[in-house]
């Protein structure tokens, strides 16, 4: 069996990055975001990518098993919008909160601990640059992605919000948790 790693992204991982993404989405979320959505998405998620991993807020994390790239994580600072109240109003530690933007991992590379270390590693990045919590939003419908995060020890928050895909809405949860996550198993 190859040894499992994680590592900062670069350029050329962006197909790749893509290409998990699109694959997972229409696995995981085609009745979610509507096929439409999700075209719209792929025809620009090459560019997108590449620009993310240039990004200097934000790092992209990718996990490999061997020679394969099996899964992605975006990390970084949380802006406000993300980060504020209902009311709009921000916390207090709103300069100390960062944001798990994405992770997913392919689902046939899923339950090998990919998901786990994509999420330690992006949290060791997220207190190496001073945040204290973390937040993420995940779709309220999303029983897998939210379980995972329970596991993590994240919890919502109270905050939603609703997404309009153009044919259909989508009902977000914000979670919240610490950033001392321990892999157990490896």
């Amino acid at each position: 069996m190859s040894t499992p790693s994680v590592r900062a992204a670069v350029a050329a991982d962006a197909p790749e990055i893509a290409r998990i993404q699109s694959v997972t989405w229409r696995i995981a979320y085609a009745d979610m975001l509507g096929e439409e959505a999700l075209a719209e998405l792929e025809a620009r998620a090459e560019a997108q990518w590449a620009e993310a991993i240039a990004h200097p807020d934000t790092t992209v994390h990718v996990a490999t098993e061997g020679a394969f790239t099996v899964g992605f994580c975006v990390a970084g600072p949380a802006p406000d919008e993300e980060v504020a109240y209902a009311s709009g109003e921000l916390p207090e530690d709103a300069a100390r909160t960062g944001l798990i933007a994405t992770i997913l991992v392919e689902p046939r590379w899923g339950r090998r601990g990919h998901g786990g270390r994509l999420l330690a590693d992006a949290a060791a990045g997220l207190r190496r640059r001073g945040a204290e919590r973390g937040i993420s939003w995940v779709a309220e419908s999303d029983s897998a992605s939210l379980g995972f995060f329970r596991r993590a020890g994240w919890r919502p928050d109270g905050t939603v919000r609703t997404l309009d895909t153009g044919q259909r809405r989508l009902r977000e949860v914000r979670l919240t948790g610490q950033l001392e996550v321990e892999l157990v198993g490896g």
